[in-house]
Order: structure tokens, then sequence, then C-alpha cells
């Protein structure tokens, strides 16, 4: 599987945000995950704060992958939507980007939403990512 992040100097610096502007693949298998919000695998909400409802997010997509033979390295996008009332602390996303995707980060969109299926949740985040293959959770080969 081919991955290369794109961040060419005629646009501002993302990565100072951690993120790229573009991610190209090739190869491997395209997986479309599920917003991940800040719950543990009770459905517990894991606090009350932005910066734990993130790192819990990003934990909880980094454990799909890993489900399937994957890493959080594998993440070509990321799609961030944080309640309004939250958007003065954007700083703690910034760090948990930096973080968790510390070389080569996916490209990124950030969406501000009025509200999420809970009242407390504080952000959601989606994930896309492109794995090589791996026949031991292969059940069925794709079409």
């Amino acid at each position: 599987m081919y991955r290369k992040t794109i961040n060419p100097g005629k646009v501002f610096n993302s990565l100072k945000y951690g993120f790229s502007q573009a991610v190209v693949t090739q190869g491997g298998y395209h997986v479309h995950l599920s917003g991940q919000v800040g719950v543990d695998a009770n459905e517990v909400t894991v606090g009350p704060d932005l910066e734990s409802q993130t790192r819990a997010a990003i934990d909880n997509i980094a454990a799909v992958l890993q489900e399937i033979g994957g890493e959080l390295e594998n993440v070509s996008v990321l799609r961030i939507f944080m309640v309004e009332a939250v958007r003065d602390q954007q700083k703690v996303i910034v760090q948990a980007l930096r973080d968790r995707f510390p070389l080569d980060p996916p490209a990124t969109s950030w969406i501000f939403v009025s509200g999420l299926s809970l009242r407390d949740w504080l952000i959601e985040i989606e994930a896309e990512a492109v794995i090589s293959a791996n026949p031991t959770w292969l059940s069925n080969p794709p079409l």
C-alpha cells in the first residue's frame, strides 16, 4: 500500500495544527469508520471536557482499526464535528492530533455544529483509512 501526504508551500502550514493538506493513497482496502465520540466500551462519556473526549474518540478510532489489522498511521482523512460551545478550545484538538499523528498526519476538516446526539458530547470524529490486505479478517473477498 502506498500513502503520501501533500503539504505544498503555496498554502498555509497545516502541519502546525496536526493535519495535512491532502493524502494520496494507492492499493489496500479503503475503510470508512463511523463517527467516534468520547465514550468508553460501556457507552459512558469519559469526561465533561473537550480534551478527554477528543482523546477517547481518537482511541476509539485506533481500536476499530486495530480490529482489522490497521493503525492510526493508516488514517487518510478525519472529519471533526465539534459543538459551537467549544469553539474557543480548539488548541486541545490540535494537541491531540499532533500527539497521535506526529508524522504525516491525515487530511482533516473541522466542522462546528449546534449539538451532537447526546447533550454532553462535545466532539465526534469520522475517519477514513487505507489498510493493506489482511486475510485473517477477510471472510469474503471484496467484489
